[in-house]
């Protein structure tokens, strides 16, 4: 399976102050977990041009990073969200798109005028991203970076779609899962022989009668998640620490 490291950009003054409630992050990672895999990261900023312009720079300064942009590419002084996208990866300018200028001038008419039509003005070498609910297309850059509407009835269609291209068929996630009766730190030592490709977490907990913590460890290599694993449950039976393991699973 290849491997990507996806991000989520959710643009919008009006969910930091919470007039509206935010739907995009636990769509997206419900989605990403059908395809057996997770965000790298996720942010929710306000509509300022510096601050969007700067977010996206960063996430595409990761390796491998797939962009999910959602909010401010209407045509409204407050939607900047085109030309942060250009600034951060292209020239920063925007050019009019022949496609999506016929396609709002179709769809509107006569009421594409003066302000719709804006929409239009993309950064260049942007490609349409067709929107299964009023047509006025949403768009991206190099196939890595998606910039779509804030409305998630549009967008999440597309990011379902786009999904798809990158992640055809879903992948087999193994996970193995344990909870010791001690505390984090004895199980120091195991986590730093955690090889790479390993998802490993630790979850301590102080209960009346104790400390525990729950371990887990996962990867799309099944013989390596299980030899990762063994060594949790041989460091703990070497020291005699009590543990329940939780019933193997594929995410």
């Amino acid at each position: 399976m290849p491997h990507f490291n996806f991000f989520a950009l959710i643009i919008g003054t009006e969910i930091l102050n919470r007039r509206r409630s935010d739907k995009h992050f636990d769509f997206l990672t419900r989605a990403l977990a059908q395809h057996g895999t997770k965000l790298s990261g996720s942010f929710i900023i306000e509509d300022e041009p510096q601050l969007i312009t700067e977010t996206i720079r960063l996430i595409a300064s990761q390796p491998d990073s797939i962009l999910f942009s959602f909010g401010g590419i209407g045509s409204t002084p407050d939607d900047h969200t085109r030309q942060c996208a250009s600034a951060a990866l292209h020239d920063g300018k925007l050019v009019t798109h022949p496609e999506a200028k016929e396609i709002i001038e179709t769809v509107l008419g006569k009421d594409a005028y003066p302000f719709p039509i804006l929409m239009a003005d993309l950064p260049q070498g942007a490609k349409l991203i067709s929107n299964p609910v009023n047509q006025m297309p949403a768009f991206s850059l190099d196939d890595r970076y998606y910039f779509m509407p804030g409305f998630p009835e549009m967008s999440h269609p597309m990011v379902d779609k786009i999904l798809q291209t990158f992640l055809p068929l879903p992948a087999v996630y193994h996970r193995f899962t344990l909870t010791a009766q001690c505390k984090e730190n004895e199980l120091i030592p195991a986590m730093r022989q955690m090889p790479k490709g390993i998802e490993f977490s630790s979850l301590p907990k102080l209960y009346q009668e104790g400390w525990k913590v729950t371990i887990s460890v996962a990867s799309y290599d099944y013989l390596l998640a299980k030899s990762a694993f063994e060594i949790y449950i041989n460091t703990l039976k070497s020291r005699s620490i009590p543990f329940d393991l939780t019933d193997e699973h594929n995410d």
